[in-house]
Formats: structure tokens, C-alpha cells, sequence
């Protein structure tokens, strides 16, 4: 990362940024759709979209009046050490968040690619098909020798692939509408006449239930990107505010489009019965299918090597907050990694389902990324504007509606766990 001249093109950036902004959250996607209806579903998305893009203009006003690098710099410069602490934190949880998801789906995706290769048709509940003891021994052969490393060699081959691997998904997902009947007898687990339930293959508009809570945040969650915002900035070639915008608004409407894609297709194959983890429904219908091991393959190596790329942000945080000024030392370098790894490993055998994940991340941390943290560094770092301009106050209403989605979600989703009847429903 030369912090001199920035030499990254208009298209690297929009790519890297794209990179950034597209992750795990795709997968729930559908799921959202499945509990809003299509249409209330596009205009979810589009709002999260626009304010997306909303918000990098107010990071990028706040940056470009001091010439900030990265996130946590704004923090400081809003509120000093403990904004800078406090967007560390949250940007920490929020990756630790990621991780997690990277590994459910490990979880859930492992198991079946082995159960297709040893060509069994259902489980037979040996211990090397049990998510739970496959992500573990992932963790310790995989994972942790690369969180080790002192630099990550492959990082920018690894992007390139993830982002490849979405897109074979997406055409995926798309021919699999087209191939996969509705309903099919791999879910007519009903009574022996085989009636299938009412409008179980019939796509709603509009429409709400319990999970609908775990919309917003899913949503939100799929458009995080911006702490990557700045660092992008900082590389361009001729950086100026207007084209870093047009780089963020290119990429937001290309994983619109995908996102889209992907939701409305995914949605129209599975109806009712879409996962919040969109690939482990496809194991319904046959789980030896060769297109759908393909991309389980491609998606499992794509989370797998990006696990330790997200492990390296995080541990520089942890270690600047614990041990600011502190030189290289492998005792620390190692031990963090272990215990990140433990943590990581253990919260993703005790969730019962990743649309929990999705849910809290979704409503704690994304929310104070998008929303909150740039709208208050906006009102605090760009002097030229009195408080009562409208840009501020637009800023202030930014942060607010913020709280009230954050506040909000969390109230919906933790009511849905204590009364929640189909407590791991969608996930096994």
C-alpha cells in the first residue's frame, strides 16, 4: 500500500471497492425477499442503496476537509481519542461479524460438498459430515497458518476470485430457476396425499411476518463497505471528491444489479421455502447436483482465504487499541489470531442459524457504519457549514434515522428469539 502518489485507476477502484461492498450477506438475500414480497423487497434495496451512497459523500466531505486515510482517523478528528476508539470497536465487531458468517457457511456448505463426493444421497451422520467439527478442523489446517503469516501474499488475487466466484453463483442461481420445478417432491415432507401448502409456489408482492425484522439489517449488512472508503480514496490516481463518488456510485449500482439478480431468481425458485443461507436450500432438491457442487466448491475456497484477509484488519485493531506503540512481536501476533479464532469458532457453533448473524450484525454494527458514525463526523469535522445549514441538519436526520432502524431492529429481532416459534428453522 505506497501511501505516496495513489496510482489505482478509475476501474481498479470501482473493482476493489465492489470487492469490498459484496460479501457473505448475498446468500440472505432471497430470504429477505421471501419476507417482504418483491416488490417492498426493491424498495428496501433502493433505499439502502441510495444511502449508501449517501453516506460515502459524507465521509468524503469529512475526510477531504483534512486529508484523512481511514475511518478510525475521522473519529479522532470528531472526537478525538475516544472516537477514534470507538469506531475501532465498531468496525472490529463488525468484521468479527463477517468472519462468522464465512464460516457458517462453511458450516453449512462443507458437509454436503463431502456428502456429494462420497455420493450419499442423505446424511448418514458420521462426525466428517457435522459442520460443527469440519469448521474447527478448517480453522486449525486452513485458516490459522495463513492468520499467521506476517503479510498476506495472495490478498489481491483473492478478491479477483471472490468476486468471480459471486457471479458464477448469480448465473447459477439463474439457470437453477429455470431447471427446478416448484413444487418438487424433495420438499413435499407432507402428509402421504401430497398436497402441497397454499401458495407455496405462488410469489408475493407485498407481504409480512416475524422475519421480516431481519430484512433491514441483511440489507444493510450486504452493503457495508465503507471503511473501505477511504483507503480506496488514498490510492486513486487523481483523487478528487467527485470521481471517488462516481467510483462509489458505479459500484453500489453494480451490486444493486447483482444483489437484485440474485434475490429475485433465487426468490422465484424456492418461494417459501428459501434458507437464510440461499445455497443449503438448493441440498433440498438434490444434493448430488454437479452445477450446485461446483459453485459450493468455489464459494467454500472463496470464504475460506478470505477468513484470514479479514483476521489481518482486525488484529492490527485490537493490537493498536491494546498495545499502541508497541513493536512486532509473534507472541502477540499469534496469540490474538488464536483467540479470534476461538471466539469466531465458537460463536458459530452456539448460533443455531446465520440469519442471526446477519440479524445482529445487521442492526448493531452496519447500521453505525452507514448511518451514525458519518453523519456525526460530517456535523463535527466540516466547519464551514453552521450547525442549522441544511446539510447539516440532513446529516442529523442521517445519524437519527440510524438509531431508529438500529433501536428498532434489535427490538423485532430479540422479540423473534424470545417468541420465535421456528427457532432454527431455515437453517437445518
Amino acid at each position: 500500500m505506497g501511501m505516496e502518489e495513489g496510482k489505482t485507476s478509475f476501474g481498479m477502484s470501482v473493482f476493489n471497492l465492489s470487492n469490498a461492498i459484496m460479501g457473505s450477506g448475498i446468500l440472505g438475500l432471497s430470504y429477505a425477499m421471501s419476507n417482504t414480497g418483491i416488490i417492498l423487497f426493491l424498495i428496501l434495496l433502493t433505499c439502502i442503496a441510495v444511502m449508501s451512497s449517501y453516506s460515502v459523500h459524507l465521509l468524503l466531505r469529512s475526510a477531504g476537509v483534512v486529508g484523512i486515510r481511514a475511518y478510525e482517523q475521522l473519529g479522532k478528528r470528531a472526537f478525538g481519542h475516544p472516537g477514534k476508539i470507538l469506531a475501532a470497536l465498531v468496525i472490529t465487531m463488525h468484521n468479527i461479524g463477517a468472519m462468522s458468517s464465512y464460516l457458517f457457511i462453511v458450516k453449512y456448505e462443507l458437509p454436503l460438498v463431502i456428502q456429494a463426493f462420497l455420493g450419499l444421497q442423505h446424511s448418514s451422520g458420521e462426525w466428517f459430515l457435522n459442520g460443527n467439527y469440519l469448521i474447527i478442523i478448517v480453522s486449525i489446517l486452513i485458516i490459522l497458518p495463513l492468520a499467521l503469516m506476517r503479510q498476506l501474499g495472495y490478498l489481491g488475487y483473492t478478491s479477483g476470485f471472490s468476486l468471480t466466484c459471486m457471479v458464477f453463483f448469480l448465473i447459477s442461481v439463474i439457470y437453477k430457476k429455470f431447471n427446478i420445478p416448484c413444487p418438487f417432491d424433495g420438499f413435499t415432507n407432507h402428509t402421504a396425499e401430497n398436497i402441497s401448502i397454499d401458495g407455496e409456489c405462488e410469489a408475493k408482492y407485498f407481504t409480512m411476518n416475524q422475519q421480516t425484522a431481519y430484512t433491514v439489517p441483511i440489507l444493510a449488512f450486504a452493503f457495508v463497505c465503507h471503511p473501505e472508503v477511504l483507503p480506496i480514496y488514498t490510492e486513486l490516481r487523481n483523487p478528487t471528491k467527485r470521481r471517488m463518488q462516481a467510483i462509489a456510485n458505479v459500484s453500489i449500482l453494480g451490486m444493486f444489479v447483482m444483489y437484485l439478480l440474485t434475490a429475485i431468481f433465487g426468490y422465484l425458485t424456492f418461494y417459501l421455502n428459501t434458507e437464510a443461507e440461499l445455497l443449503h436450500t438448493y441440498s433440498k432438491v438434490d444434493p448430488l447436483d454437479t452445477l450446485i457442487l461446483c459453485v459450493r466448491v468455489a464459494v467454500l475456497v472463496a470464504v475460506t482465504l478470505t477468513v484470514p484477509v479479514v483476521l489481518f484488519p482486525i488484529r492490527r485493531a485490537l493490537l493498536q487499541l491494546l498495545f499502541p506503540d508497541k513493536p512486532f512481536h509473534w507472541v502477540r501476533h499469534i496469540s490474538i489470531a488464536l483467540c479470534l479464532l476461538f471466539v469466531v469458532n465458537l460463536l458459530v457453533i452456539c448460533v443455531p442459524n446465520i440469519r442471526d448473524i446477519f440479524g445482529i450484525i445487521g442492526a448493531t454494527s452496519a447500521p453505525s457504519l452507514i448511518f451514525i458514525l458519518p453523519g456525526l463526523f460530517y456535523i463535527r469535522i466540516v466547519s464551514s457549514e453552521p450547525l442549522n445549514s441544511r446539510p447539516k441538519i440532513q446529516a442529523a436526520c442521517f445519524t437519527a434515522l440510524g438509531f431508529i432502524f438500529m433501536s428498532m431492529s434489535m427490538t423485532f429481532i430479540t422479540l423473534d428469539w424470545v417468541y420465535g416459534e421456528n427457532r432454527s428453522g431455515g437453517g437445518h
